[in-house]
Formats: structure tokens, C-alpha cells, sequence
């Protein structure tokens, strides 16, 4: 990845040449960015220019040994850490084939992106990680350059791992750069937080997004506009939007919620054991899809179509959904939703979560 295959944010991309050129390279960097965000673009496109044997004044050279191991995502001084099934026998050496094609393909992508990648419904990044790191960084360099740590998803590290890590980032052997990837600081040790110095990775703008659809997947100009506004400054969204054929996300959330609304037990029960198959970060994706809903009806409730960002499909939803719905269960629904988010998060069993939930709308919407 290199620079100049980030589209926009020219400001980060300039504090990260100054840093390596004036030599005031921090050993521990948290590259922090929204779901959607250029934080693992950035972060190595800022590796593959440390490594750069012949670095231009914006940009690596893309040619040089370095470089071309780098876009191959296969230099031997680059170390890579992200989410698997956790265990000492699955770690994320195992998965460099898959990760290799999924930054390829998808360096925008999300965790559940990833997850559905390698057929894993629950990823975490284990202790034996950092173990394997360890001994890995007491090895010498084979460049004779820096050894560089770039940990994706950094806020699931179990305590463990954490812990682990953070002993490392302490005393950091010699040469050695940790750039952790994440997408929610709130979620990581906060003794890992004070010891990396943050790398703010803003959204992307209106603008930036269409010139990347326009460029990149042969959108109209107009259409690209239009998906822009759409994605709230989420990359990865927007080529969702671009590449959908069929938006399924909606069209389950919406016999849910017709379900619901009929107190139909004969469906509900069977899309229970449906959404109980699913991976963990489908079922936590879903629940917040339909938050994103309900707050898109409340607007609309409430004279705020101005502000909507929905389209097809979704809209009219909301506009025939908002009148059997009024400001107290609106509220009441989103509190649900809410709820059962956080219980899927600490593993209650989904199906049970689902029905009680599903119960719990119905009765609100009658």
C-alpha cells in the first residue's frame, strides 16, 4: 500500500513523511479511525515508506525490494496480528493467505468482513500471540532496517494478550515499531493507550468518496455524490452501496420487523434459530442496523427528512414503518435493541435474545 493509493487525507499522509524524515518516529503508534476509515491503508502505507530504499518527498518509490515485498504484504521484518479463533494452534501466521487476499480485496474492510473470510463466527487475538511475538522480535532484522509490529482490530486483544503486549511496548527491543490498528480506543487497556502516541485517521469526506467511486469503480459522477452522502464518510459502505445487487440486510431486518408487528410465533421462531447460526459480529451488525433504522423514523417522525440518509428499499420502510410507531416505543425499541446488543457481546445465547426481543417489539408496536 502507498500513499498515493489513499484517496484524500493529504494532512495525515504529510505529519507521517515529516515524522520519518526529521527522524521523530514514536516506537508505539495507535492508528485510530472509524469503521470504514483509511487506519489500516495508513498504517501501511507508513510501513512500506519507513521500509522505502528510496523514499520520495511524498510518497514511497513502489519499486525498490522493499517496496514490492511490502505490496505483497510479505517482507520477513513485518509482523502481522489480527483476529482469529484465538488458541495456540490458530494464530495469524495461518492466515496470512487469507489476509493477504482480504487487504487486496478489501483494505477498507471490517471485522465482520474478515471474519466471514476465513469462516470464523467469533474472532479474538490471544495470549499466545504476543508470546509468538516476543520471541520473533529477539531475532535480528533480516533487512538490517526496523522490525515493524502492525496489529489490526487491537481493541479485542484479550487481558492476556494486553498484558502480554504490554510488557513488550514498555521495554521494546531495538529497531522495532508497534502500529496498532483500531477502531474503538474505549476498548483497549488504558496503560496500552498511554504509551502509543495516537494517529487521528478522520472519516473520509463527501468528496473524497466520490472521487474514489468515480475513479476506482466507474460510478457516474451523480451517482457517486449520491452513494457519498450515504456512507457517512465510511468507505467500505459506500462500495457496499456501489456493488449491491440486492440488499439483503434490509430485506431480513424488514420480515423481522413485519413479523413483529403480526405477532407472528410461526415465523419468528424459525428466523430465531436462523439469527442463532449466525457469527457473533453478523448478529451485533444486525442489532445495529436496526438502530440505524429506528433513529432514521424518528427523524421522519419528526420532520427531519432533510437529515435522512436512506434510499430504495429503506426509505420507503421507514416512511410506512413510522406510522405504527409514535415517540414513547420508539424509544422503548431502542433501548431493546440497546440491550440486546451488549448481552450478544458477552455471549448470551442468540436465539433466546432474539425471541425475547422479538416479543418484547411486538407487544410495543400493538
Amino acid at each position: 500500500m502507498l500513499f498515493r493509493e489513499i484517496t484524500g487525507l493529504n494532512d495525515v499522509k504529510q505529519s507521517l513523511i515529516r515524522a520519518v524524515n526529521n527522524n521523530h518516529v514514536a516506537h508505539a503508534q495507535l492508528f485510530h479511525g472509524g469503521e470504514g476509515s483509511a487506519n489500516l491503508a495508513m498504517a501501511l502505507a507508513y510501513a512500506t515508506y519507513i521500509n522505502c530504499e528510496d523514499k520520495q518527498a511524498d510518497d514511497a518509490c513502489g519499486r525498490c525490494p522493499n517496496c514490492t515485498k511490502m505490496s505483497k504484504l510479505a517482507h520477513p521484518d513485518v509482523n502481522y496480528i489480527f483476529p482469529t479463533a484465538g488458541g495456540k494452534s490458530v494464530l495469524s501466521e495461518n492466515f496470512m493467505v487469507q489476509w493477504r487476499a482480504f487487504v487486496k480485496e478489501t483494505p477498507y474492510g471490517n471485522l465482520s468482513d474478515w471474519l466471514e473470510k476465513i469462516a470464523i463466527k467469533q474472532g479474538n487475538i490471544p495470549a499466545e500471540e504476543s508470546r509468538q511475538l516476543i520471541q520473533k522480535l529477539s531475532l535480528k532484522s533480516y533487512e538490517g532496517g526496523y522490525k515493524i509490529v502492525i496489529i489490526w482490530q487491537a481493541e479485542i486483544l484479550n487481558i492476556a494478550a494486553g498484558n502480554a503486549l504490554l510488557k513488550i511496548l514498555e521495554e521494546p527491543p531495538e529497531q522495532t515499531l508497534f502500529l496498532l490498528v483500531v477502531n474503538s480506543m474505549d476498548k483497549l487497556l488504558t496503560t496500552i493507550i498511554s504509551r502509543t502516541q495516537r494517529v487521528a485517521i478522520r472519516n473520509f469526506s463527501d468528496e473524497e468518496i466520490a472521487a474514489y467511486l468515480i475513479n476506482n469503480q466507474q460510478v457516474t459522477s451523480e451517482r457517486a455524490k449520491q452513494i457519498a452522502y450515504l456512507s457517512d464518510g465510511n468507505l467500505n459502505r459506500s462500495l457496499e452501496i456501489a456493488n449491491k445487487t440486492e440488499d439483503d440486510e434490509h430485506s431480513w431486518f424488514a420480515t423481522w420487523m413485519r413479523m413483529c408487528y403480526a405477532l407472528n410465533i410461526q415465523k419468528l421462531v424459525p428466523m430465531a434459530d436462523e439469527f442463532d447460526t449466525k457469527g457473533k459480529e453478523y448478529q451485533k451488525a444486525m442489532l445495529e442496523y436496526g438502530l440505524k433504522i429506528f433513529r432514521e423514523i424518528f427523524l421522519y417522525r419528526h420532520g427531519g427528512e432533510s437529515l435522512i440518509k436512506l434510499e430504495g428499499d429503506e426509505l420507503i420502510f421507514v416512511q410506512k414503518f413510522s406510522n405504527v410507531l409514535n415517540i414513547n416505543n420508539l424509544e422503548q425499541i431502542t433501548t431493546l435493541l440497546s440491550e440486546s446488543h451488549y448481552h450478544i457481546e458477552r455471549n448470551a445465547r442468540a436465539k433466546i435474545v432474539f425471541l425475547d426481543i422479538s416479543l418484547a417489539i411486538a407487544r410495543l408496536m400493538r
